[in-house]
């Protein structure tokens, strides 16, 4: 019960710090002009978002990081701390980050202005951080590999462990950044997914990791006040893909990281879309399955409002994190 109550307050203190900060952090970005640039294929609807400031994620990145940071000052100057772990979804927060920014930065001011960082560039980056990580949580950290949800059997999957644990962080920050398209989707999608894994954290015993997800998730509150329809602030790549990483290395530190395609449907599911999209478009020479991918513009493209498709999505997902919750405890 106390570490119950100690994760909640630390959410609370997280999403005020994030508030507080966010419109000094709205001045600086209109001041430089860091605004989105919409693609031309978007819905038309979306033209109104031209010119909102982007680069978004610094806005809860920044409390996560002092918050964590201060939490773990003891294993950061070489002491014997339990939460020295924490670090390593901590450093995932930030490299993705960087990567992310440079992505939105390319796209915003570089020499690709409109389409930013080539894809095959990125991901190339995205790989070699999950390769590193993935090596980091089996040789370094000694995580339990899996965990089959439902029965609560731990499989050991020796060197497999390696290339499984780098494509789901490369997969799910992506799936994530999928997401991102509309006001308060990702924002609302990551927050209950982090939630939900830092339930299951808490009743595994990784108190520190339950800690870190909560700070996100009260950061993601404060970046919400901001990014809910009309957004005054987009998260861009900066977020969504630190998001999505740090997502997944959490999920596999916990070992249930099977329960992403249950706990993070949406994503999984705007994922898959582009996926099917892409196949579809090439095996047929021009035709499309959805009107749109991602999914979410397939909805909009339907008839639904914007609002609509976040608040529909969102139960989609809150459901999912209980059921998955809900696997993990059987």
């Amino acid at each position: 019960m106390k570490h119950t109550a100690l994760v909640l307050g630390l959410a609370m203190l997280s999403f005020v710090m994030t508030v507080i900060w966010g419109t000094p952090l709205l001045r600086v970005l209109r001041h430089f002009k860091v605004g989105k640039i919409i693609r031309v294929e978007e819905p038309d609807q979306h033209r109104v978002k031209m010119g909102t400031p982007t680069m978004g994620g610094v806005l809860f990145i920044l409390p996560v990081l002092l918050l964590t940071g201060l939490l773990n000052a003891a294993a950061l100057i070489g002491l014997d701390v339990t939460g020295r772990s924490v670090l390593v979804p901590l450093i995932v927060f930030v490299l993705y980050a960087v990567l992310g920014a440079l992505d939105d930065w390319e796209g915003i001011r570089g020499k690709r202005r409109g389409d930013g960082m080539r894809a095959r560039t990125k991901f190339m980056f995205q790989v070699i951080l999950a390769v590193g990580t993935a090596f980091v949580l089996k040789y370094g950290l000694d995580v339990p590999e899996m965990i089959i949800p439902g029965v609560q059997v731990k499989l050991e999957l020796g060197w497999w462990y390696i290339p499984i644990a780098a494509f789901v962080i490369v997969s799910e920050s992506n799936a994530v950044n999928f997401t991102d398209g509309l006001d308060g989707l990702a924002g609302l999608i990551s927050a209950t997914a982090f939630a939900a894994f830092g339930g299951i954290a808490l009743m595994g015993g990784q108190t520190y990791l339950a800690q870190f997800c909560f700070i996100i998730v009260g950061a993601l509150f404060g970046f919400l006040w901001f990014n809910v329809h009309p957004a005054e602030l987009i998260m861009g790549d900066t977020g969504s893909l630190s998001l999505g990483s740090t997502l997944a290395v959490v999920a596999l530190m916990t070992g249930h990281w099977p329960l992403l395609l249950v706990i993070a449907i949406i994503p999984l599911s705007e994922a898959l879309s582009v996926v099917i999209q892409v196949l579809y478009f090439k095996a047929t020479k021009g035709k499309r399955f959805f009107k749109m991918a991602p999914i979410h513009l397939h909805f909009e493209l339907l008839g639904w409002s914007e609002t609509q498709v976040v608040q529909r999505f969102w139960l989609i997902g809150l459901l999912a994190a209980m059921v998955g919750m809900g696997l993990a405890l059987v």
